[in-house]
C-alpha cells in the first residue's frame, strides 16, 4: 500500500509570513497522522523561508515515538551557512528514515527538475554512503524521462522519487496518457534496478488516483502544495483523511 507522506512546509510559510509561532509546522504533523498520513516530510532550505533547521529538530523528537516515517528532503551540496547546518548535518542529528536528495539551487522556488547523474552522480556517490551509515535510506529525485534512473542504483540509492510536476501540467491540459506512460516505464526501469518508487510534487485530490492506477509499485507519495491549499477550505484532518481514502480506493497495477 502507498504510504502518504504530507510535506508541512506551507504551515511554516504561514507562520513566517507574520512572524511567533503560529500555526505550527508541528501541531500540523500531529493531525496529520491522527487523520490517517503515514509519514511526514519537511524540506529546509539554507534562506530558513519556511521551515527551519529548529523545526526539523522538533518534528523529529516527536516522531521517534510515532508509528510514523520522516523524510528529510534538500540540497546535499548547499554549503552549511549561519541558520542553516547543511542537509547531512540535519540528517545526522535527527536520523530520519529517509533522506531525499534534490538538485534545487538556494534561490528556487520549488523543485523543477531531477538529477542529472552523469554530471553529478561521482559527487553524490560519498554523500549517499554518508547517509546510508546514518541508517538513512536515500532516495533520489527524477525525472520520468530520465536515462540516469538505472546510474541511481550504482551509485547506492535505496528509492528515486519520480517528479510528477510534469505530469499534474499534463493532466490539467486534459490528457495525461503520455505522461502517465513515461512516468510508469520510469518506475519499472527503477525496479528493474533493484530500487524502489517514491513519486511527489503537485499531485492532488483530483490527479492522484489516476496515477497510482497507471504507476505500478509506489511505495511513497509526498505531498504538501495541494494538500495544504485544499486543506484552507475544508480542514487539514479532513484533507488527508480524503487523500486517504483515495489512496485505499486503488488497486494498483
Amino acid at each position: 500500500m502507498t504510504v502518504l507522506s504530507v510535506n508541512v512546509n506551507k504551515i511554516a510559510v504561514l507562520r513566517n509570513s507574520r512572524g511567533g509561532l503560529l500555526p505550527s509546522p508541528l501541531a500540523a504533523a500531529k493531525v496529520c497522522l491522527a487523520a490517517g498520513a503515514g509519514g511526514i516530510t519537511v524540506h529546509p532550505r539554507p534562506d530558513r523561508r519556511h521551515i527551519t533547521p529548529e523545526d526539523v529538530y522538533e518534528i523529529a523528537a516527536w516522531l521517534k515515538g510515532q508509528q510514523a516515517e520522516f523524510n528529510i528532503e534538500g540540497n546535499p551540496f548547499a554549503p552549511p551557512r549561519e541558520g542553516y547546518p547543511g542537509l547531512l548535518a540535519l540528517c545526522e542529528a535527527t536520523r530520519p528514515a529517509q533522506a531525499t536528495l534534490v538538485p534545487d539551487s538556494d534561490g528556487q522556488i520549488t523543485s523543477d527538475h531531477g538529477f542529472n547523474l552523469r554530471q553529478d552522480g561521482e559527487r553524490l556517490r560519498p554523500l549517499l554512503r554518508e547517509l546510508k551509515a546514518m541508517g538513512c535510506r536515500v532516495s533520489l529525485f527524477m525525472d520520468a524521462d530520465s536515462p540516469d534512473i538505472e546510474l541511481a542504483a550504482e551509485l547506492g540509492a535505496d528509492r528515486i522519487e519520480l517528479y510528477t510536476g510534469p505530469y499534474a501540467e499534463a493532466w490539467d491540459a486534459g490528457d495525461a496518457s503520455a505522461s502517465l506512460t513515461l512516468c510508469a516505464q520510469a518506475a519499472l526501469r527503477a525496479r528493474e534496478a533493484g530500487m524502489q518508487v517514491n513519486a511527489g510534487h503537485d499531485l492532488s485530490q483530483a490527479n492522484l488516483g489516476a496515477f497510482l492506477r497507471a504507476v505500478a509499485g509506489v511505495e511513497e507519495v509526498s505531498i504538501g502544495h495541494a494538500l495544504i491549499g485544499e486543506a484552507v477550505y475544508d480542514g487539514l484532518a479532513a484533507t488527508v483523511a480524503a487523500y486517504v481514502r483515495v489512496i485505499d480506493g486503488v488497486r494498483q497495477p
